[in-house]
């Protein structure tokens, strides 16, 4: 029998970038078939040809054996394609039933849709994979696990055959991926196919059937999950051993660094992002903030530099009071801050790497007039790149035309060259592939065995069970908990992070809703 979906010898090139290049590609009824790759290595490039987002320029598409098209979504749609994105496609205000049948008319009923009729469909497609979905609920009281399982009843609903899922549990506890895993065992138990893209090797060895990798927008290995290995599956994403494992000797923290007492910090909006938040770093440690985003964890870290004003409580650094100083006094103070955005708020996208490596630490590079000393500069920016393998090499490279993996070193660098005390690390490796991964990582360990406190704010939690000696998580701006990372318990964490329930850090549960 035919594959379901087989694309063959698929091209797509974008000015200086051959993004597909003879791309073979076939997915199976029945299974779940993970796409894996760095960043850049084209496989979103051609899941959005699949998805009809770009047309491809040569290659050929066969769905149950038949050429298509795919030109546009609706046309994908009609083939029995569907996609979800990282980021869901539904109106907050709207229902269940109102966002899965936006877009449909009914011919039967003058293109008008009876809502109480597709309301009873859902319901039945909801009760038959498992989903168990209201299709009476509004979006924006459902947590984001039930808002990601209407966006596969909207792809369910109109019939799609195979399902393409761009990182979908990016946003999810591990309750809920565990869920989440239960729906797509019953999607391919019913007949259907699944196509994840993520960069989560654990992941992928759990769930998947079979992985295609790709690297430089060509496949170099299609292998069945069974006969392969995370190791394995990283060496064939970067072409080389790649080491993630981390030797984290056990080690009695020291004194207290930086210490944060009910802080109170209001968003955008006026609500309390970071409500009444207390935690302490050691010299020497790391504590993993782990929860999912949107909690808090962003403006924290803004706070903790006064990137974002504290309505009250205090931050103290070495038993310094540092809650009302400027950002430059903290980098002063020895306080460094590697952001989320890289792009817009670590970053002058408009200067080379030469200015942006010494960002915030201009005064070291003056000269006896108070001039900039380009020469040193330049010696320093270059060191850096080296060390942590900026490409490319030229140092008088604009930085807004770097990857998102290589602005992340050029912070990660900046940071570090400056001897800090204490390190605010947030997400320090959104959007790097295994072989950046490797090195921020060991670059975070150094500086926690050079006796640097460390708070690594991450939505992965793997990484912060990786890394961290100790685990906080936060919910809704507030700790629910503190736990030694030797003693995680993964659906404690999870509790945690729902905010159902709070921890002590003797592990004392405490029921909270």
């Amino acid at each position: 029998m035919a594959p379901f979906l087989s694309a063959r010898k698929i091209v797509k090139q974008f000015p200086g970038v051959m993004a597909n290049d003879h791309v073979d590609f076939d997915v199976e009824r029945g299974e779940i078939h993970a796409l894996l790759g760095e960043n850049g290595a084209g496989k979103s490039t051609l899941m959005q040809i699949l998805y009809g987002l770009y047309s491809r320029d040569s290659g050929e598409i066969l769905v149950d054996g038949s050429p298509v098209e795919l030109a546009t979504p609706a046309e994908s749609i009609q083939a029995g394609i569907g996609m979800i994105h990282q980021e869901f496609m539904l109106v907050r205000k709207f229902s269940v039933t109102e966002n899965i049948i936006m877009g449909l008319k009914d011919d039967d009923h003058g293109g008008r849709l009876d809502l109480a009729t597709a309301a009873a469909r859902i319901s039945e497609l909801s009760t038959s994979y498992g989903l168990q979905v209201d299709p009476d609920a509004i979006i924006e009281h459902l947590p984001v696990g039930v808002q990601q399982r209407v966006e596969i009843l909207k792809l369910l609903y109109r019939k799609a055959t195979m399902l393409i899922l761009d990182e979908p549990t990016a946003v999810l506890t591990p309750q809920e991926t565990q869920a989440f895993f239960e729906v797509l065992r019953k999607l391919v138990a019913q007949g259907h196919a699944v196509v994840i893209v993520t960069h989560k090797l654990h992941e992928i060895m759990e769930i998947s059937d079979r992985v295609t990798i790709m690297r430089d927008g060509c496949v170099v290995a299609s292998v069945a999950t069974r006969d392969s290995s995370e190791a394995e599956l990283a060496r064939l994403m970067v072409g080389r051993n790649v080491d993630l494992g981390t030797d984290r000797a056990a080690r009695a923290p020291g004194k207290p660094v930086l210490e944060i007492s009910n802080l109170t910090v209001k968003d955008e909006r006026g609500h309390n992002a970071v409500d009444d938040l207390s935690l302490v770093l050691h010299a020497g440690e790391i504590v993993g903030l782990a929860g999912v985003d949107g909690n808090g964890q962003s403006e924290l870290a803004q706070a903790l530099m006064n990137l974002l004003p504290v309505q009250s409580g205090q931050v103290t650094l070495q038993g310094q009071d540092m809650t009302h100083c400027s950002p430059a006094a903290h980098i002063a103070a020895r306080l460094a801050y590697v952001p989320a955005d890289r792009r817009h708020v670590g970053m002058v996208t408009e200067l080379p790497i030469t200015m942006n490596a010494v960002l915030g630490d201009q005064k070291s590079y003056t000269g006896r007039f108070g001039l900039l000393d380009f020469e040193r500069i330049r010696g320093f920016s270059k060191t850096l790149m080296k060390r942590f393998d900026v490409r490319p090499s030229n140092p008088d490279y604009s930085a807004g035309k770097l990857s998102g993996g290589n602005l992340q070193k050029v912070q990660m660098g900046r940071a570090i060259s400056g001897d800090p005390v204490a390190m605010i690390v947030e997400q320090p490796t959104r959007g790097l592939d295994v072989g950046a991964i490797e090195a921020v990582w060991g670059e975070i360990l150094a500086q926690r065995d050079a006796g640097k406190a460390v708070l690594l704010i991450s939505a992965e939690l793997q990484e912060i069970l990786n890394l961290a000696d100790r685990v906080a998580v936060i919910y809704e701006g507030r700790i629910m908990g503190v736990v030694s990372a030797n003693q995680v318990d993964i659906s404690q964490i999870g509790l945690m992070m729902t905010g159902s329930h709070s921890f002590s850090e003797n592990g004392v549960p405490h029921v909270t809703a």
